[in-house]
This record gives structure tokens, C-alpha cells and sequence, in this order.
């Protein structure tokens, strides 16, 4: 028997496959193993001095490319409202804010990709 080790989106799988059978291999064990952190998204964009993120954090939920931005900072938003348009497999998805709040920061400008779980917006 041999044991490799594959990780897929992330997670890390031990497969033992026997040698000289006809294909038949077992199930995929989950292996404790922690996934790789996501990039970290760019750097604020020069309209929020340094220091002056939001408490409330707003996550790209899949990797894509940003469409459009709708909101600015400082602006009111209401929960619901469309911050962004994030482009992923060639739909576009409307980020919306979370709670109520005022836009503390922008962290992407159209035309920028963006991974998973990548901080896009911070509101207070």
C-alpha cells in the first residue's frame, strides 16, 4: 500500500491506494491540518488615513474580479444596500452591508481580483 497526501481547495486528504489492485482505492480521510491563510487583501485605498478601519469587517465570500464600486467612504449605508459588485464566474454578485453603518473603508478599486475571505470593505 501507498499513502499520498492531496490537497484539494484547501484541505489536505490522506489516500492509502493498494498497489496491483484493479483501481479500487479508499475513502478520503480528512487530515487535521490547517489550510493556508488567505492573501491579505491591498493595502487601504488613500481616502482612509491609517489607523481609521471600521469595527465591522466585509469579506469577498468567493474569489473573483470587482466590477464596480458603489459606495464611498464615509458614506451612511442601511443592511442591504450594495457596496460593491464582485464579478465570479461570469455572474455578478452584489456585496451588500451587513448592519446599518457608516463606510470607515474602500480596500479595492474596479478591476481588482480579489481571493476569498479578503477584507473589502470595513464599515463603523
Amino acid at each position: 500500500m501507498k499513502t499520498y497526501t492531496i490537497t484539494v481547495n484547501g484541505n489536505v486528504y490522506e489516500v492509502t491506494v493498494e498497489e496491483g489492485a484493479t483501481g479500487a482505492a479508499s475513502a478520503p480521510a480528512p487530515k487535521a491540518a490547517a489550510p493556508k491563510a488567505a492573501p491579505k487583501a491591498a493595502a487601504p485605498k488613500a481616502a482612509a488615513p491609517a489607523g481609521a478601519a471600521g469595527s465591522v469587517k466585509v469579506a469577498a465570500p468567493m474569489p473573483g474580479k470587482i466590477l464596480s464600486v458603489k459606495a464611498s467612504v464615509g458614506q451612511a449605508v442601511k443592511k442591504g444596500e450594495v457596496l460593491l459588485i464582485l464579478e465570479a464566474m461570469k455572474m455578478e454578485n452584489e456585496i451588500v452591508a451587513p448592519q446599518d453603518g457608516t463606510v470607515a473603508t474602500i480596500n479595492v478599486s474596479a478591476g481588482d481580483s480579489v481571493e476569498a475571505g479578503a477584507t473589502i470593505a470595513t464599515l463603523n
